[in-house]
């Protein structure tokens, strides 16, 4: 299935310092035609933080899609009876969204849509952004990646002199492993270098 006309859920988590980074893989998927469907943790939803504030997302989020996103657990447990959206991509993706996707925990708003999308077995992409993807998160990892529906934007450790067992996907790869998604392939390879940050 292209990118033009796809129904994208597209779902942001509490790691505030990724989500500027992710403002351009959006407009991409939108430049590509996709019909982008919002959806905000709480933790997105209520926090300022020094790398934008919660209303300013909100905004942004409205004026860039061209419709409010959804916030609460009535709007989007809908997502799986209506069959609503073809694909919901996390980005970023917590090592708190990605404990709960694992074991099948559904008290928010990203997982339960991703619960309610679930039952159409339709894909979800996971942009992986955890200080802890090779320590305590690395069980739910591996839960997901062997997980059918559920494919991954490739990630590396980002910074592996100062923060040992950090995850992050590569976003510029983004667009890219929601089209093969939607195609039913996982992009490949899973596993990418970024550049060395020692020093910083």
């Amino acid at each position: 299935m292209p990118l033009k006309d796809a129904r994208i859920g597209f779902a942001l988590t509490g790691s505030h310092c990724t989500i500027p980074v992710i403002w351009a893989k959006l407009e991409a998927l939108i430049a590509e035609g996709a019909e982008i469907y919002p959806i905000l943790s709480m933790v997105v939803m209520e926090t300022d933080t020094r790398f934008g504030r919660a209303a300013e997302i909100m905004e942004r989020l409205t004026r860039l899609c061209g419709r409010k996103p959804w916030t609460d657990l009535v709007e989007v447990e809908a997502i799986g009876p209506k069959k609503l959206l073809d694909i919901i991509v996390v980005a970023p993706c917590t090592g708190n969204t990605l404990a709960k996707l694992a074991h099948g925990i559904s008290d928010s708003t990203v997982t339960l849509a991703c619960k309610a999308h679930l039952r159409n077995r339709r894909p979800i992409v996971i942009a992986i952004s955890t200080n802890d993807g090779l320590s305590g998160n690395a069980p739910n990892l591996g839960v997901l990646l062997a997980r059918k529906c559920y494919y991954f934007v490739p990630f590396g450790q980002d910074n592996p002199e100062g923060k040992s067992c950090s995850l992050l996907a590569k976003m510029d790869l983004l667009p890219a492993a929601v089209d093969a998604a939607l195609e039913g392939r996982q992009i490949e390879p899973i596993l990418v270098e970024f550049p060395s940050r020692a020093g910083e």
